[in-house]
């Protein structure tokens, strides 16, 4: 097993597979009302936009339901937070059928089972990927879904109690994109030398990409508190949403070598001599606590958690035009938003993550079809 370790020692990690104190003040920190081939990245499909007032159930009674990647034949694998378990979801509907479960996933906290990619040569390589807090860290492993021995990518990715970022997507450039949070030590968001608190750009093995901002370094950029959507439009632009603190959460226009603040900046702040970096979006902690993110047809889809709706946000160029709030308090807490091949948006509740109002069938796997 070939391991890309950026700091820690090693851990043992089993995968069986099968066909059958940080800050305060925001998203999972509150409690309910509290102040080439489809891949897992959300990017422009060809198809109009998502019929809201469609949604359909495609699954329920899942366990935390936190990372979405579609496979080539459009049926989806969900990741459960907290039992480790990966979940094949059939595009027609039907009951979820585990395919693989992810042994010493260490769920505690925001902690465990968290972003999902599949490969982009996956009709020839049958890898998918995934991100999850383990005994020491957060780490990335690859696995063939149809068995065999896992493989640790990337580990040393600082994990706490909160902000284990968790975000995984494969852009259009076919590298591997991840978001990662603080874990807490704030101070890891300004050093270049630490993962946490970063976007990293990796090659589909682990390594720094080619091209970074830094040779030899996988960070992509930095000043982030917790990195939880990632997305590009149909320009090949990479966004993603990130959790503030106390005040307001972000969306932002992301690019290599950019510093977006944290945590001397928490949103608009001192941009002098191009220092920092403003986001294109911001709400309240309130109204949002921004977690998945997808981009089709021109708009952006931002699922919240604390704000329970989900927020559509017109695409203008290098801005973003005004958001508006659908879906709201329709579902509860909203975690992941994903295209699907054929257009569709996906999208996943997080109400039984112990800080929501559990409904009848929670979690569920919603699905609005494009027009």
């Amino acid at each position: 097993m070939r391991t890309r370790r950026w700091a820690g020692s090693a851990l043992a990690l089993l995968l069986a597979a099968g066909a059958a104190g940080c800050g305060t003040g925001n998203e999972d920190e509150a409690g309910p009302g509290a102040g080439p081939v489809a891949t897992s990245t959300a990017s422009s499909s060809p198809a109009g936009a998502p019929d809201l007032g469609a949604g359909e159930e495609v699954a329920r009674g899942l366990d935390v339901p936190w990372g979405l990647a579609f496979l080539p034949g459009g049926d989806a694998l969900v990741a459960e937070r907290d039992s480790g378990r990966i979940l094949r979801v059939a595009a027609g509907g039907g009951a979820p059928q585990q395919v693989a479960e992810v042994a010493g996933v260490a769920a505690a906290g925001e902690g465990g089972l968290l972003g999902l990619a599949v490969s982009p040569e996956f009709a020839t390589d049958d890898l998918v990927y995934a991100y999850f807090t383990a005994a020491d860290d957060n780490r990335i492993v690859r696995f063939r879904l149809g068995g065999g021995a896992p493989e640790v990518v990337f580990s040393g990715i600082a994990k706490a109690s909160f902000h284990n970022g968790g975000r995984i997507a494969f852009g259009p450039d076919g590298m591997l994109y991840v978001g990662t949070g603080d874990a807490g030590n704030t101070s890891s968001s300004q050093d270049p030398a630490s993962p946490a608190g970063k976007i990293l750009r990796l090659t589909p093995d682990g390594d720094p990409a080619p091209g970074n901002p830094t040779a030899g370094s996988p960070v992509y950029s930095l000043g982030h508190r917790n990195v939880q959507g990632l997305a590009w439009d149909a320009d090949g632009r990479l966004f993603a949403t990130e959790f503030g603190q106390n005040d307001v959460d972000e969306v932002n226009l992301i690019e290599p070598g950019r510093n977006y603040g944290w945590p001397e900046v928490e949103g608009e702040g001192d941009t002098a001599g191009g220092r920092y970096t403003n986001p294109l979006v911001t709400w309240s902690t309130r109204e949002a606590s921004p977690s998945g993110l997808a981009i089709t047809a021109g708009t952006a889809y931002v699922a919240a958690l604390r704000g329970e709706r989900l927020w559509v946000v017109p695409l203008d160029g290098d801005r973003l035009g005004e958001p508006s709030a659908q879906l709201t308090d329709a579902y509860g807490r909203l975690r992941t938003v994903q295209v699907a091949p054929d257009g569709a948006l996906w999208v996943t509740t997080s109400n039984t993550d112990g800080r929501g109002d559990v409904r009848d069938g929670d979690d569920r796997v919603l699905r609005f079809p494009a027009r």
